[in-house]
C-alpha cells in the first residue's frame, strides 16, 4: 500500500487527497446546514435536507418518520407536519405514515434555499470527478456505486454563491 507510505514526514496518495477534499466538503455542509437552519424556513430547510438525501439514493422514496427528520433539522415535529403537508398539497411529495415518495424533484428543487445549491456545488467541485475514476476511490465505494452523488452532473463553476 504505498499510498499510505512516508514520504518527507508526510503521508501522500490518493487517498489522503481523497480525506481532504471529503473533509471540506463536508466542512461546507455543516456550516451551510447552520446558516440554513438560522434563515430560512422550515418547508425550505425540509426540501434541501429531502434533496441532499435523494441524491444519495437510487430512488426517490425514504422511509423516514417526521419525529426522525424533525430531530434531524433540530426544528420541532409540528413544523414538519405542517411543511410536509404544504409539500403534498402542492403534489411534490407524497408522505404516509413514515414513508415519503418526492413525486416532483423539480418543483422541490424550486421550493428550495440556496443552501442546497451551495452545498452540492462544493460536493461536485471537489469530489464528482473522484466518482468518474473509480480506480481513486475503489477502495472507498461498493456495489457500483457512487460515494457520494450517484447520478449528478457538474455545473458551470460560479452558477452558485455561498452565503
Amino acid at each position: 500500500m504505498e499510498e499510505f507510505d512516508r514520504a518527507g514526514g508526510r503521508r501522500t496518495g490518493n487517498m489522503q487527497h481523497l480525506l481532504l477534499r471529503y473533509s471540506q466538503a463536508l466542512l461546507t455542509q455543516i456550516s451551510q446546514a447552520a446558516v440554513c437552519n438560522r434563515h430560512h424556513s422550515v418547508e425550505q430547510q425540509l426540501c434541501r435536507w429531502l434533496l441532499q438525501t435523494l441524491d444519495r439514493l437510487p430512488s426517490n422514496e425514504l422511509a423516514m418518520t417526521q419525529e426522525l427528520i424533525a430531530s434531524m433539522l433540530g426544528v420541532r415535529r409540528e413544523g414538519i407536519t405542517e411543511a410536509a403537508g404544504h409539500l403534498q398539497k402542492a403534489g411534490v411529495i407524497r408522505y404516509r405514515r413514515g414513508h415519503i415518495t418526492v413525486l416532483d424533484r423539480a418543483a422541490l428543487a424550486s421550493r428550495v434555499c440556496e443552501c442546497y445549491a451551495v452545498v452540492k456545488q462544493e460536493y461536485d467541485r471537489l469530489l464528482l470527478h473522484e466518482a468518474r475514476n473509480p480506480q481513486a476511490v475503489l477502495s472507498a465505494t461498493h456495489a457500483n456505486r457512487s460515494p457520494l452523488f450517484p447520478a449528478v452532473k457538474a455545473r458551470k463553476s460560479g452558477e452558485y454563491q455561498p452565503l
